[in-house]
């Protein structure tokens, strides 16, 4: 089974430009996409054989998830069941018969900082949904964490420590999250690899430059690494700021 994730930082703007492109030369089981940026009724992704499955914003032009399945889940779930972080259409679980696959957007602490202290609630939330989504059955996770968790995943890590994305509070709920039974697949395949980036700053040249992060992460839990082959980051493929991330799980 092919997974496949990517922030594409507004699925409209991406569209004209090389989504269908890629999501058609790839052809993934399920592909996972983050920061929609649209409702579903404003805009229509031509997907035949797939489930489609949209989770919006209530704010117009703003955050959101979207799964493309072959599989129909047995399941759907729609965030954490929490109001006050149900508004920004950030989470789809599907159930399928031994795995959860939960496709995420997790939020930004933003500019100083000015939104660290809900980022800290939402972690605390979203990790005791997955812990209890692990006593049913594994969960894979997949999508824009916004954290680079270790200095080797951000070309610049000297000077970003006190940067939304790599705040040792961030940095620290990623800890607690691994530690709690999830693995990183691509670290884990790849213990030393330098410069592997998914995200790059669109100001002065960065991508060119691979002045990135790694904030895209597929994670699974523990007991399911032998079903998981080396993960890729498709860092060719633009489109956005953004590059596609993905797994194969038999």
């Amino acid at each position: 089974m092919k997974l496949l994730s990517w922030n594409v930082n507004g699925i409209r703007a991406c569209l004209k430009k090389c989504f269908m492109d890629f999501f058609d030369e790839i052809q993934a089981d399920i592909f996972c996409i983050q920061e929609t940026k649209a409702q579903a009724e404003q805009v229509h992704v031509e997907t035949p054989g797939y489930y489609q499955y949209w989770n919006s914003a209530v704010k117009k032009g703003y955050s959101g998830t979207a799964v493309f399945s072959k599989y129909e889940p047995s399941q759907v779930i729609f965030d954490m069941g929490i109001p006050e972080h149900d508004q920004e259409g950030r989470i789809i679980t599907l159930q399928f018969d031994d795995f959860y696959l939960v496709n995420v957007y997790a939020p930004n602490s933003q500019n100083e900082l000015k939104r660290l202290a809900y980022r800290m609630r939402w972690e605390d939330d979203f990790h005791s949904y997955l812990k209890n989504l692990q006593l049913n059955k594994p969960v894979i996770l997949c999508g824009d964490l916004n954290v680079a968790h270790k200095e080797i995943d951000l070309k610049n890590p000297k000077t970003n420590h006190k940067s939304a994305g790599f705040t040792d509070a961030e940095r620290q709920k990623m800890t607690r999250l691994l530690n709690t039974g999830f693995i990183d697949t691509f670290r884990y395949f790849n213990p030393e690899l330098t410069g592997a980036y998914t995200w790059w700053s669109y100001i002065g040249g960065a991508r060119n430059r691979n002045a990135g992060w790694r904030i895209d992460y597929f994670l699974v839990s523990k007991h399911i690494l032998a079903r998981v082959d080396e993960p890729m980051i498709y860092d060719q493929i633009p489109g956005s700021d953004h590059c596609p991330v993905g797994l194969t799980f038999r």
